[in-house]
């Protein structure tokens, strides 16, 4: 099926630009409109952006009734060029717009988002996405598309029905006890992620970070990523580089400021779409490695 889409929007950089996990490649002959196969709202998705706007099918749901959650997923409300204006419009920035025009934030499924950059900490790309991976096969139900099993990702309930030790089991480390706690807590009903999205920014972080393993770090990428909170602004070893080579020239003292007060910088610079503007420079320097 088709979704008609004339603006801005370049699905290859937002699926791998480090915010979502379950998303892969699955036929690269047409270099410029890759396909891609993930799951998403227990979903089997298959997707190209094409001249025309977006392509995909999927299984189970029928198209018709996805459409609707594809177009919110890859947010095609948001206007970028009005996005793009607002954020100061520095040669960094613009340099990454340039590059990557048309990225854009995805609107996850906050459960799923909370997980996964639970699963981030002290962690690289490859390994979250295994680490998720296991998870699904583990303890989801499976998806069944003629002779393939594709795996939905884990509720609350199960997840907290499984053992640490079994988590742990998967290659999780240290990540294991907060991801069973966290399950614990949120399939008690003790915590509503969804309650989250009527809060303001600053009351949804404070309430995320009372939760195992959530930090500031792990609390933005959730707000940003699945609760449109769109001011979010996660500070990586990425963006922490990306602020003191790119911006200390401009602005002596963030040499000696501290990562935990980068934050707030970055949001009274970038104003209130500061995740975009993160995502476009952690983008950006990710691939560029160790080099400056």
């Amino acid at each position: 099926m088709l979704i008609p889409f004339q603006d801005d929007l370049d699905i290859e950089s937002t699926l791998e630009s480090g915010q979502v996990f379950r998303w892969e490649r699955i036929d690269s002959r047409p270099v410029n409109n890759p396909w891609f196969r993930g799951v998403i709202f227990g979903n089997l998705v298959e997707i190209q952006q094409n001249r025309h706007g977006i392509e995909f099918n999927c299984e189970p749901a029928k198209e018709i009734d996805l459409m609707p959650t594809i177009k919110n997923y890859f947010r095609l409300q948001d206007d970028l060029s009005t996005i793009y204006s607002s954020m100061g419009m520095d040669k960094r920035i613009m340099d990454s717009i340039s590059e990557y025009s048309g990225m854009r934030i995805l609107s996850q499924d906050p459960w799923e988002c909370l997980i996964s950059f639970i699963c981030s900490s002290a962690s690289n790309i490859p390994k979250i996405s295994r680490n998720i991976e296991s998870l699904c096969s583990t303890f989801g139900k499976p998806i069944r598309i003629k002779t393939n099993t594709y795996y939905s990702f884990p509720t609350p309930k199960e997840l907290a029905n499984a053992t640490e030790l079994k988590i742990r089991n998967l290659g999780l480390g240290f990540r294991s006890s907060y991801v069973s706690k966290v399950s614990e807590i949120v399939a008690s009903g003790e915590f509503d992620l969804h309650s989250l999205k009527r809060m303001s920014y600053q009351e949804a972080l404070n309430r995320l970070i009372l939760l195992p393993g959530v930090g500031d770090k792990v609390a933005n990428c959730v707000l940003l990523f699945s609760l449109n909170k769109l001011e979010a602004f996660p500070v990586d070893v990425w963006i922490q580089r990306a602020i003191k080579e790119w911006y200390s020239p401009l602005d002596s003292k963030l040499e000696n400021i501290p990562s935990s007060k980068l934050r707030h910088w970055a949001q009274n610079r970038f104003g209130e779409y500061s995740g975009y503007a993160n995502h476009y420079l952690f983008h950006k320097r990710r691939l560029q490695g160790n080099k400056k």
